[in-house]
């Protein structure tokens, strides 16, 4: 297990930045992804995103030849051994992380640090699949990564404060500010922020307003710099949908009940800007 060495799991949108982020700092990266194609996706990504950086002026162009030489793309959870921080940035689903955190489980060190990007999902439900609940910590960063500063940092039931003052020392490395939150559905950042981007798809499917005019009152009345509907498509209406599932069902009150134009949407395929298509359409997919 090396200290400089990171694992990210996942090389979509989220899992490509944690990477880029990661290896900006001076950590080498491995990105794992199940999919070959998306792993070189992911690599392509990044490229694209230092390439730019440069363009602008934000680092030298010799830096983007240094930082991507600190990614290696990886088929295999065997990689995480050598990594002293392996952290998740699958699909949001349970199921799905569990199995993930399982492998890491056999794969990784005692010492090892097993850090979940979940948006929503219990890092203490998590952590009871691995014999290391100690080391299991979420570390929720917000979209795009390079952009963002906040990372929202949950202790389980379990997690130690070891664990917990490694992965503050991480994010402060990466430039971010990490901010404690407790074990609940969702946190607080999409414990607030769903449900007001359900309330104005409530708003769009009772005709109370056209999609423009919801995210242009937002915009011009509330200083946010993205109306909530769009904000929805570029996170995906998959995850917002399942996001508002989990908190429905971890409060079971009906204040978080999903809209159902957001449900027609997702069985529609229509999930934002991913599929081209979600409240708005979106050219070049």
């Amino acid at each position: 297990m090396r200290e400089d060495t990171i694992m990210v799991i996942g090389a979509g949108q989220m899992g490509s930045g944690i990477a880029q982020v990661c290896a900006q700092s001076g950590y080498n990266v491995y990105m794992y992804d199940v999919s070959d194609d998306q792993i070189q996706k992911g690599m392509k990504r990044i490229s694209g995103q230092l390439v730019k950086q440069a363009e602008k002026g934000r680092m030298p162009h010799q830096d983007v030849k240094r930082i991507y030489q600190r990614l290696s793309p990886s088929a295999s959870l065997e990689d995480a051994g050598g990594a002293f921080l392996i952290i998740e940035a699958a699909i949001e689903n349970m199921d799905v992380k569990k199995d993930i955190f399982k492998r890491l489980d056999e794969q990784t060190e005692e010492g090892a640090i097993l850090a979940s990007n979940t948006s929503s999902l219990s890092i203490t439900e998590l952590a009871s699949v691995t014999k290391k609940p100690q080391n299991v910590i979420g570390m929720h960063f917000m979209n795009p990564v390079p952009v963002m500063q906040l990372v929202e940092v949950i202790r389980g039931l379990e997690t130690s404060d070891q664990t917990y003052d490694a992965v503050v020392t991480v994010a402060e490395r990466l430039d971010k500010v990490p901010i404690e939150v407790h074990d609940f559905p969702g946190f607080i950042s999409n414990r607030i922020l769903m449900p007001m981007i359900n309330e104005a798809v409530f708003a769009l499917y009772e005709g109370v307003a056209e999609k423009e005019s919801i995210d242009g009152i937002m915009k011009l009345g509330m200083n946010h710099p993205m109306g909530p509907l769009a904000l929805a498509d570029l996170i995906g209406l998959d995850t917002c949908l399942y996001i508002m599932e989990t908190l429905h069902r971890g409060f079971g009150d009906d204040k978080y009940r999903p809209c159902p134009l957001l449900r027609q949407y997702v069985s529609a395929g229509r999930l934002g800007k991913k599929t081209g298509k979600g409240f708005y359409t979106y050219g070049g997919n």
